[in-house]
């Protein structure tokens, strides 16, 4: 069921349901404030196991390289926690105090491989952007129109689909951006210095730490633990990215009739996950309540959709359901859905 239906279903039964989603940014106000002591300790459980698991995989190294780089790579699904949190510190919902969030912000951003500062930009323009037409390009995963598609030359379309493809997707372009594109301000590269101090002291704390670890460890910690968690934790955290925004029925407007809170409501899905991966990546498949209040704590998420149950059946996804999205490439503005390359062929080339 779509979300107007949704609503429309909901305002009949139960009149004080809002019907727009601008109304319910009254009712999610209430969430908003952290609490410091809850924070702290998802700080901790999070940072504290992420840590003991990198340093019995380097132990482990000694009688199992395998069993090494397993632990490592379970190790990046922790990483992913942190990026969470890393992520809810932009967002200054983490704690009430901003410079306290920035800095555990960015010491975060030195694990993550994503330096804060640029980061926390790309994403704000990404919220403020997501869902319109005019303005992509900057924190989203490039999506052409059926009409963008079909004016391109041969080698544009295959060069489109080698781009949308599950291996560039999910594997190599998750590695690409976090080990070598975040390496510099990408997008951010004539805005500022403060974005380039963001990210060579980001690199340059990446290098010390390497280099320690080389010099006290060898190679092996470096390529069998801490790289596989790495390499994990991005492709994990770009799937996670991808079906939040990237389902059949999601929400791309032109300019002229795009409106940020309804673009945050219908263009984000509710990603449901077992407990212990909705655990393991804070609830951020809570995405459209996310987009439409950003200022939640990722921990105070679940009560909202406790609290209204048209939140927690608004764009529900399963597992199941969320791989089909991995099929999905062209907006269709005609009909308002993703569409999979097969399908737009069948219905504009062979028309």
């Amino acid at each position: 069921m779509n979300v107007q239906n949704l609503r429309a279903a909901a305002h009949a039964a139960v009149p004080e349901i809002p019907r727009s989603a601008r109304e319910w940014l009254q009712i999610l106000a209430k969430y908003r404030d952290p609490n410091p002591a809850r924070s702290v300790f998802e700080l901790a459980v999070t940072l504290g196991p992420f840590l003991l698991i990198w340093t019995v995989a380097i132990w482990v190294l000694q009688y199992s390289a395998i069993a090494a780089l397993v632990l490592g790579a379970i190790n990046g699904l922790f990483l992913v926690r942190l990026f969470c949190i890393q992520h809810d510190c932009g967002h200054a919902s983490f704690f009430t105090n901003r410079p306290l969030s920035d800095w555990i912000g960015r010491s975060l951003g030195v694990l993550t491989l994503t330096p804060y500062h640029v980061w926390r930009r790309q994403h704000a323009i990404h919220h403020s952007a997501s869902g319109n037409l005019d303005l992509r390009g900057i924190g989203d995963v490039t999506t052409l129109t059926v009409e963008e598609y079909l004016a391109r030359s041969r080698f544009g379309r295959f060069m489109y689909r080698i781009y949308r493809s599950p291996l560039t997707l999910f594997v190599i372009g998750p590695a690409y951006i976090f080990l070598i594109q975040n390496r510099i301000p990408y997008g951010l590269m004539k805005s500022g210095a403060s974005f380039w101090l963001s990210c060579m002291g980001t690199n340059l704390t990446l290098l010390v730490g390497m280099v320690a670890l080389v010099y006290f460890g060898g190679w092996a910690p470096l390529f069998l633990v801490v790289l596989p968690s790495w390499i994990v934790a991005a492709s994990t955290g770009v799937w996670l990215f991808y079906v939040q925004h990237q389902f059949e029925d999601t929400h791309w407007r032109k300019a002229e009739d795009w409106q940020l809170h309804e673009a945050a409501l219908e263009g984000s899905s509710h990603y449901v996950l077992p407990r212990p991966l909705q655990w393991l990546s804070a609830n951020i498949g809570i995405h459209h309540v996310h987009h439409l209040y950003s200022r939640i704590p990722f921990y105070r998420l679940t009560e909202v959709i406790r609290d209204h149950p048209i939140l927690a059946e608004s764009q529900r996804m399963t597992i199941g359901q969320s791989i089909s999205c991995a099929r999905l490439h062209l907006w269709d503005e005609s009909q308002k859905k993703l569409l999979s390359f097969r399908r737009a062929h069948a219905m504009y080339l062979t028309a």
